[in-house]
């Protein structure tokens, strides 16, 4: 994805280190430090604009949550909807969400969310999925027992394959939704930006699984 580079980007970011981390492995075992309370942690994988974490942050205040990103011009947008919310439960975080567990704690993250990530439509990149069995790995290194993931797409060849992926590295699954929005079982749906501006072009593909516990 090209992202237009946003001259404001830099000094905004410089200006806000009490919401944006861009060092994140000195924190391993010690985000709760970021937060004013200490509360379940909640992580997004690929923030994108922020749109989803902030109203996740407003519906939870009982939770706290990060949202990772590696576009600078894209997690300085999702700044300023964090500044703007004034919630005190989110902080972001400016990286790869390649390897979690190098600044993440065993257990210290209570679930995470995969929001419309890049599908890597070819066989040769598959590893690079965010559900490839090289990331889960990494995911089970740092929830906590029974920590969820939740996965949303519209890319229907990435959710066949997440499901197999899941179901192989022996996730168990909580709920399949084959058309979210349509969907009559109350489950919750905030919307990422993306989510918003294309769903009117066919079904959102959701699935939450956990790993199983010893």
């Amino acid at each position: 994805m090209r992202v237009r580079n946003k001259p404001w980007a830099k000094d905004y970011v410089a200006d806000h280190p009490e919401r944006l981390v861009e060092e994140p492995e000195p924190l391993k075992g010690n985000w709760q430090s970021r937060f004013p309370k200490e509360q379940p942690l909640y992580v997004e994988i690929g923030t994108g604009k922020g749109q989803f974490i902030v109203e996740m942050a407003k519906a939870h205040p009982d939770r706290n949550f990060i949202g990772i990103e590696i576009q600078f011009s894209v997690i300085a947008a999702a700044l300023k909807k964090v500044v703007a919310s004034e919630l005190t439960n989110i902080q972001l975080v400016h990286t790869d969400g390649e390897a979690v567990n190098t600044f993440f704690a065993a257990g210290e993250v209570a679930g995470l969310y995969l929001n419309f990530s890049d599908p890597w439509p070819k066989s040769r990149h598959a590893k690079r999925r965010l559900t490839s069995p090289v990331f889960l790995a990494h995911y089970a290194d740092v929830l906590q027992p029974k920590g969820e993931i939740q996965f949303k797409t519209d890319n229907r060849g990435l959710f066949e394959y997440s499901l197999g992926s899941l179901n192989n590295f022996g996730l168990v699954f909580d709920g399949v939704w084959l058309d979210l929005h349509a969907a009559t079982d109350g489950v919750e749906d905030i919307q990422t930006e993306y989510e918003q501006k294309f769903s009117a072009k066919g079904p959102i593909y959701q699935v939450i699984a956990h790993f199983p516990t010893a």
